[in-house]
């Protein structure tokens, strides 16, 4: 059985496949056959519809992330690192660990 290439929907054929499904005429498993996705896609595409139907009419999605500061969690994880090592052969000179990690 081939594999057929990854397929890019545009925002519009994914509004109307989704569209259909909030209508509820037809079962997701004819809709899948007459768009040609996958059940689960459509399923995910009316969810994500559904989610962000409130900001067509002008009310604000929930508060954007904060930006993550990489250096500063890259610094984090070096020390942690550094404080793991230590620990893991203090362990072994105290004889509660074995040395064959």
């Amino acid at each position: 059985m081939t594999r057929r290439p990854r397929r890019n929907h545009t925002a519009i054929f994914k509004a109307k496949v989704a569209m259909a499904a909030l209508k509820g005429e037809k079962t997701l498993a004819e809709l899948a056959k007459q768009f040609d996705v996958h059940p689960n896609q459509i399923t995910d595409w009316k969810t994500r519809l559904e989610a962000g139907a409130a900001s067509v009419f002008g009310e604000e999605q929930a508060e954007p992330q904060p930006k993550v500061d990489v250096t500063r969690m890259q610094a984090k994880i070096g020390e942690l690192s550094l404080e793991n090592d230590f620990l893991e052969h203090a362990l072994i000179k105290a004889g509660l660990l074995s040395a064959k990690r």
